[in-house]
């Protein structure tokens, strides 16, 4: 039970000159207690719900989980007596945090600042209990003091102590809201004092077994200097390295999670959630976090080092890209998530991060998950319950990365590939065996090298690795054990896409089977009612760059993972999805993005090809696009990817600033932060160049068994051990199917066209194929011929045969179009649409479309294109069979009859500027009698036969042409004159 407030927690929340409140009340709630009122109608919760108001403490419910992007305070209370007795319930003893362990959660932050502290006041997910962190800002700058009081406050409590410090602070201008944050990044710091770096604006981008996971849309840095004090302008260095670090734009690619942890696979957090169940042990998802991929991991080490329990304030962030999107089958809901996990290590730009580091770490380290989870439960848990046992989320993982040997570019010139180098040859492959040995201990084994550069070149470049390569693994492999052996599959893919008849896409597909008949991949379950099945070893793409051949190798494997994960859901009877169907092209839509996104923050432009460049589909936008993105790939490489580099190197913390050592830009490689030191590597003790890897990683990953719970922990609701029905549901909180985020993400419905629907005459399974041959066959077995509407949507005419709406609008620009869309003519504005031929249409429509054309005032551009439309098979019959109306016949008669018929002159009246001699005999008809015979003297005769002459080559300009007038006329052209007037030419 709490009593009053121990001195030494109230006094680091208290001013020091303040009298301490006593605590009169009783104590609120027990340890034993759950954090957050469960949802039974008991006495706790009904206590719990009355003590806390809820109508303040509500945010804006604007975004898709009813909180706004960017976060709003907490209203505050007007300020009450001093004098009133203040309640604050202590949290159990810092040993045992297991009962209460989810309030420590902090999910929204207040930051007030006084003259000399910052205050952070954060509230959890519930927006009921509040704690308050202070940051001291009158140090030296060295050290950075927070104090964490480990106290929990209702939200009238917590007003009442603002007040309290605001009155403390009244002589130097009180207490002041400085922002309102969803959470800190860490701290930094270069010369002068430490900075905080905070979110202030999120978007929600998935949501994993009712957890979400945000995107970082906006951050601040706060220096932590007292609130008068003026930052010293003349101190151009401090401002350099602010410079460097705003580079980095944190708002494009990092993402969070408030109570998941994205820095692991799925079967790794299911995993760890089981064993910790059967062994009775409850930790927080932050103690596992794989630092490999936590980003600000450098801005939390001093947060780490003052607080016992940084990240109840901090989150860790990722970089890299995460989408998901949802599949509709006949009313079932299959969730395809797609994540992306950047390693920090050995992280740089194309050019300036090549290979492997002393360590291992190879270059575009990239760990990619696909989770398909059907939608028919939340959570992660079987109803019995049966802890994270559900049966419906499965999981597949690949891995990309640099060529695991010692070998960079030259990029001091400017040549768009600048030829490869291999640095350092280790006859016992020392990189390549750290670096299969931390894939060993990630993944398991065994691995499989899908290797994608050239084999053949004119100019040996990327072929000067793949030799190298191969001689690494034979080496290494001699000392695996049979079934854990590296396996290795090098094909050259760029020569088989340039190749005429070359199956890219088909050689890939086999590839892709053995990977998974390889590796299988994490189905969830309990092993008794559901089965359940581990992912062991990975496949690990690259090309030289592993970027546009390594994602679309990637995207292969991912399909053909899509079909299995699908078949283990229960969902498709095959194993395998066919292309150019709804689901393959939502996937291919976020495999675009994905390989676009991972693109740019390695190569500084997105993929130069795309799967329309391998599946030869789409040649000339494709090819276009292409040249486009390599330009913008040279210029980044070249211009840019310096500046991008510092920030990495500033923002990681591979470069720390200490005096007596270089400034960061004046350093000339950073080879020597990404290397160890030669001396300290040299005398390590390494495994040795024959046990070079780990046993224990080699061992087959399963699944723990489900066994029985323990009373005590029988008896915890399922909230103690996941609050996602807290996150998701929002107890409480008015919210609306639209609101929510599973309702918005892209769908394959919308991919169907409403009206097909309507007449009932569309499949609707996203495993339907959608090409023009079978859409063509699909709309003769319903209607043949051609249906012409007119501006009100009426059909004016209809020919039996042809669909006017079967094509399904397909995804990206893998989509495929009917023929229809070509010829789609927009009529002028103010005229009705041509209605083709009279003869062709019954009068009684032609005049009905009329009437309607004439009673409409305002027609629709959508009325207007279906008035306009036809089909090819109208244009075909028009064509093979042209008819004319009667007044157009008429006119074509008169037209080719001889001009002696048709009546040159309306008028009889004789122009006045015409010889009346001249003009009366052509017209009066006396050169009929002499026909169409050239008459005058012989010269004009001569002249005339002259010119009716036809040289054996007309072509050739001779010297006995020079005279002739038009090829002197023709020289003048030549020089810049004009053929008429004579005058320059613009």
């Amino acid at each position: 039970m709490a009593g009053p407030i121990p001195a030494s927690l109230a006094s680091q929340a208290f001013p020091e000159d303040l009298p301490l409140p006593t605590d009169s009340e009783p104590a609120q709630r027990t340890p034993e207690a759950p954090v957050f009122p469960s949802l039974q109608n008991n006495d706790q919760s009904s206590r719990a719900s009355t003590e806390v108001p809820l109508v303040s403490t509500r945010l804006g419910e604007a975004d898709n989980d009813d909180e706004a992007a960017v976060a709003k305070p907490f209203v505050r209370a007007a300020s009450p007596d001093s004098g009133a007795p203040r309640a604050h319930t202590a949290m159990p003893d810092k040993d045992d945090k297991t009962p209460d362990r989810l309030a420590y959660k902090m999910h929204k932050f207040n930051l007030y600042e006084t003259a000399s502290r910052y205050y952070i006041v954060g509230v959890d997910v519930s927006e009921k209990w509040y704690r308050i962190l202070k940051i001291d800002c009158t140090g030296d700058g060295s050290e950075l003091s927070m104090t964490d009081d480990k106290i929990v406050y209702s939200l009238k409590q917590m007003n009442q102590l603002l007040d309290t410090i605001d009155h403390g602070n009244r002589g130097t201008g009180g207490i002041k809201l400085r922002c309102t944050t969803w959470g800190l990044l860490g701290f930094i710091k270069f010369t002068g004092p430490y900075y905080m770096l905070l979110i202030t604006k999120k978007s929600t981008v998935a949501m994993i077994g009712g957890h979400y996971i945000y995107q970082i849309e906006g951050t601040e840095l706060v220096p932590l200097v007292p609130s008068r004090f003026k930052t010293d302008s003349r101190n151009t260095e401090e401002q350099r390295f602010l410079g460097i670090l705003n580079n980095l734009d944190l708002t494009r690619s990092f993402y969070y999670s408030y109570s998941y942890d994205v820095t692991r696979t799925l079967q790794h957090n299911v995993t760890h959630e089981r064993e910790n169940l059967a062994k009775g042990q409850f930790t927080a998802s932050e103690d596992d976090l794989n630092s490999m991929f936590v980003w600000n991991d450098y801005l939390l080490q001093p947060a780490v080092k003052a607080l016992r329990d940084p990240f109840d304030w901090c989150r860790p962030i990722i970089h890299g890209y995460i989408d998901q999107a949802a599949l509709s089958i006949y009313g079932r809901t299959a969730h395809i998530t797609v994540i992306a996990r950047r390693s920090r290590y050995f992280a740089g730009a194309r050019f300036l991060k090549r290979g492997a580091n002393d360590l291992g770490y190879v270059a575009n380290d990239v760990e990619t998950e696909q989770i398909v989870a059907e939608s028919l439960t939340t959570s992660f848990h079987a109803p019995g319950p049966r802890l994270y046992c559900s049966p419906q989320y499965t999981s597949y993982v690949q891995h990309r990365g640099s060529i695991p040997l010692y070998w960079t570019q030259d990029t001091t010139g400017v040549t768009p590939r600048p030829p490869i180098e291999v640095n350092l040859v280790d006859p016992f492959y020392s990189a390549a065996a750290l670096h299969f040995d931390n894939l060993f201990e990630r993944y398991g084994a065994p691995i499989f090298v899908v290797n994608l550069i050239k084999s053949k070149e004119r100019q040996p470049r990327e072929s000067k690795l793949l030799d190298e390569y191969t001689d690494a693994i034979n080496y290494l492999n001699q000392f695996l054990p049979v079934d854990k052996k590296i396996i290795h599959k090098a094909w050259d893919m760029s020569r088989a896409s340039k190749v005429r008849g070359g199956d890219v896409i088909g050689n890939l597909e086999v590839i892709a089977e053995s990977v998974l008949n390889t590796t299988g991949f994490f189905q969830n379950g309990d092993g008794e009612t559901s089965p359940m099945s581990a992912q062991n070893g990975v496949a690990r793409t690259n090309c030289i760059d592993c970027l546009d051949r390594t994602n679309a190798a990637q995207f292969v494997i991912g399909k053909r993972a899509l079909g299995h994960q699908l078949h283990a859901l229960g969902i498709i009877e095959d194993i395998t999805v066919e292309y150019d169907t709804d689901a393959v092209n939502l996937f291919t839509h976020m495999w675009h993005d994905h390989g676009d996104t991972i693109a740019v923050q390695y190569g500084g432009s997105q993929l130069v090809n795309t799967m329309e460049t391998y599946r030869k589909i789409n040649q000339w936008t494709s090819h276009s696009r292409d040249m486009i993105e390599s330009f913008k790939r040279y210029y980044n490489n070249s211009f840019l990817d310096s500046q991008r580099q510092e920030a990495y190197n500033l923002f990681l913390g591979n470069y720390i600033f200490a005096h007596g050592q270089p400034m960061l830009w004046d350093l000339a490689t950073d080879y020597y932060l990404h290397h160890a030191n030669p001396r300290d590597w040299s005398n390590k003790a390494g495994k040795g160049y024959i046990n070079w890897y780990t046993p224990e990683s080699l061992e087959e990953r399963k699944l723990p068994p489900l066994v029985p719970l323990s009373c005590s922990v029988r008896a915890r609701p399922v909230e103690f051990f996941d609050d996602y029905w807290l996150e998701y549901y929002r107890p409480s909180t008015l919210s609306s199917f639209p609101k929510m985020f599973a309702y918005k993400m892209n769908s394959t419905i919308k991919y169907i066209p409403f009206k097909s629907t309507q007449d009932g005459r569309y499949d609707l399974s996203p495993f339907r194929v959608r090409t023009d041959a079978d859409t063509h066959a699909e709309s003769k077995k319903h209607r043949r011929g051609v249906s012409l509407m007119a501006q009100g949507g009426s059909p004016l005419y209809q020919q039996e045969g042809v669909d006017d709406d079967t094509a399904s609008i397909a995804s990206g620009q893998t989509a495929s179009r009917g023929i229809q869309r070509w010829l789609q003519m927009s009529a002028p504005q103010g005229r009705a649409p041509h209605p083709f031929h009279k003869a062709a249409f019954p009068p009684t429509q032609v005049e009905e479309a009329a009437s309607e054309r004439k009673n409409s005032t305002m027609p629709e551009k959508s009325e207007k294109s279906k008035s306009a439309q036809w089909t090819f098979q109208k244009a075909v019959i028009e064509s093979l069979n042209p008819t004319v109306e009667e007044h157009e016949e008429a006119d074509y008669v008169q037209y080719i009859k001889h001009p002696q018929q048709m009546p040159l002159v309306t008028s009889t009246d004789t122009p006045v500027d015409v010889d009346a001699s001249e003009y009366q005999e052509y017209i009066s008809g006396d050169w009929q009698a002499e026909g169409l015979m050239v008459t005058g003297d012989e010269e004009e005769i001569a002249l005339y036969a002259e010119m009716l002459k036809v040289g054996e080559n007309p072509l050739t300009v001779t010297e006995e042409d020079g005279p002739k007038k038009r090829y002197k006329a023709y020289r003048k052209w030549l020089r810049g004159k004009s053929f008429f007037k004579q005058q320059p030419l613009d």
